[in-house]
């Protein structure tokens, strides 16, 4: 499958030697890719290929987030070297957007940090807790079509997603009920004590055991 080139602003990092995988850094809801330099930078130094891009409506990107957001997400992944495989690694927004593009990203694997569930979401484009530039309609149909729970149970893929129980936007329960979805022997849900919303995905512990995680998973 080809995906049309990824028209919006991005980075490609690269390890000192040859990667021995790819990822992609999926941002959240009101973030940009240069938030998550840290994460680029830990997995380039594990031998990574590392593609972080601005989503529609953030950061250099323009226009809104609308519901080309999966297709995104893949033709992120077509930007990494060919031939390797490809983990998807996404938080909040990011997070859902990992999971439910795995399939049309041909993911081998997949780290979710804190997922926002699809009504959560929605919500927050109604409310305008969401504080991003969206076309609201075309993004509803996409989150109504694809919601977290299906994804998860669909998805025989490796799948680790770590939360804090702290959280205070997006529950840690949510992603302990979907620990009875992952069907993948190696996948699991990972909740670390106190932390807030963004703790998790700047945690350089849990950067290190999602690298450890990837490239056990990923061979």
């Amino acid at each position: 499958m080809t995906h049309p080139p990824l028209a919006l602003a991005h980075l490609l990092d690269l390890p000192a030697g040859e990667p021995w995988g790819g990822l992609v850094i999926l941002h959240g809801a009101g973030s940009r890719k240069e938030n998550h330099a840290d994460m680029a930078a830990a997995a380039t130094a594990a031998g990574m290929a590392v593609v972080r891009f601005d989503m529609r409506g953030h950061g250099a990107s323009g226009g809104q987030l609308d519901g080309r957001a999966i297709d995104d997400v893949a033709a992120a992944a077509a930007l990494l070297p060919a031939g390797l495989p490809v983990a998807l690694r996404g938080s909040s927004m990011g997070g859902y957007l990992a999971l439910v593009a795995a399939a049309h990203a041909r993911a081998a694997a997949v780290v979710a940090i804190c997922p926002a569930p699809a009504p959560l979401l929605a919500r927050g484009l109604r409310t305008g807790r969401l504080e991003v530039a969206a076309d609201t309609a075309t993004l509803e149909r996409l989150l109504a079509a694809h919601p977290l729970e299906a994804a998860v149970a669909t998805r025989r893929l490796p799948i680790l997603i770590q939360h804090a129980e702290g959280d205070e936007q997006v529950p840690a329960a949510g992603s302990r009920a979907l620990s009875a979805r992952l069907r993948h022997p190696a996948s699991r849900v990972d909740v670390s004590l106190g932390g807030d919303h963004r703790s998790v995905q700047h945690d350089p512990s849990a950067q290190v055991a999602a690298l450890a995680w990837l490239r056990e998973v990923m061979g």
